[in-house]
């Protein structure tokens, strides 16, 4: 296939770029370079089947000229709170103008649309753990609804193209996932943990620690969303690990594998912070046959190694 990987240069994005390239296909990696780094894909360059294209999602003028492509993959967007809360706009930007520019995209080359979208869209969520079916609880004005409410219009535009102009789409809401690329100032929780405990730094907990999330590593989710791209399935379907973590057993791990004494520093909880999140993975294990394989444990060994070699303190 020809497949169009937007964000391509990106934590999530360049693995997929990996996969995709493995697998046989031709990849053009479409990225602004606002959070998603060439040095993420710079092995890649010089690949007979992978392209680079700097620019913006929603530049339609851009879009045009890629030409023929079969399958469209739309992980452009910043998707950390650090990343969000300094580009509010370019974040709504890309899960609105972006989103419909290539869904315009799909519809004119047939192609099959997958959105990623992701486990905020539940927002501080009233049921547990959360289902496809669960609207969420969401606060539409607050400092995330940037990141929240684009990837729920995101959500809402794709099934709309879908119902009315019968686009072949798929949606996948993403949990927490983490891995090697992710950067150092990323701000979230996993490379903020391990990089505190490497440096001997106090390991900032947000809340008093009960807060839940659940950890999903890299290459789990890069299977599940492939075979979420060739599958048929269309509703929605959550990607992520159902084991629940809290954050101070988060942060106990981190410092037993590696090796820090550092202390844990508590700290505000952030606002509209979710204080539990965790997936039912129903329909990935039934539509899919997808569950994650990779235990927390070794995820964290091998981010933990990787930050090791490319960010020493």
């Amino acid at each position: 296939m020809k497949v169009l990987i937007t964000g391509g240069a990106g934590f999530l994005g360049s693995h997929l770029c990996d996969r995709f390239v493995t697998d046989g296909h031709e990849v053009t990696c479409l990225d602004s370079l606002l959070t998603g780094r060439e040095a993420n894909i710079a092995h890649l360059q010089g690949h007979s089947r992978f392209h680079f294209v700097k620019g913006d999602v929603a530049d339609v003028a851009l879009l045009e000229t890629l030409g023929p492509v079969d399958a469209i993959l739309h992980f452009a967007s910043p998707a950390s709170p650090v990343d969000y809360l300094e580009a509010p706009v370019d974040t709504v930007r890309a899960g609105s103008v972006g989103t419909w520019a290539l869904l315009d995209l799909a519809r004119a080359r047939k192609a099959r649309f997958l959105l990623a979208s992701t486990s905020e869209i539940y927002g501080e969520p009233l049921v547990h753990p959360q289902t496809e079916s669960y609207w969420g609880n969401v606060n539409p004005i607050g400092v995330r609804s940037v990141y929240d409410e684009a990837k729920r219009f995101s959500e809402m535009l794709t099934a709309m193209y879908r119902r009315e102009f019968d686009v072949n789409t798929a949606i996948i809401r993403i949990f927490n996932t983490y891995g090697p690329r992710m950067r150092a100032n990323d701000g979230r929780v996993v490379p903020n943990f391990v990089l505190q405990a490497l440096r001997g730094e106090p390991i900032t907990i947000y809340g008093d620690g009960s807060q839940t999330r659940s950890f999903c590593y890299y290459s789990d989710l890069v299977e599940g969303i492939a075979r979420t791209l060739a599958s048929d399935l269309h509703d929605p379907v959550n990607l992520g690990n159902p084991e629940e973590v809290s954050m101070r057993q988060l942060a106990e791990t981190v410092l037993e594998l590696t090796g820090g004494s550092s202390p844990l520093q508590f700290q505000p909880l952030p606002s509209d912070d979710p204080t539990r999140r965790c997936p039912d993975i129903g329909r990935a294990r039934t539509h899919l046959g997808w569950a994650p394989t990779v235990s927390l444990r070794r995820g964290l060994t091998d981010t933990i190694d990787w930050f090791r070699r490319t960010s020493p303190p």
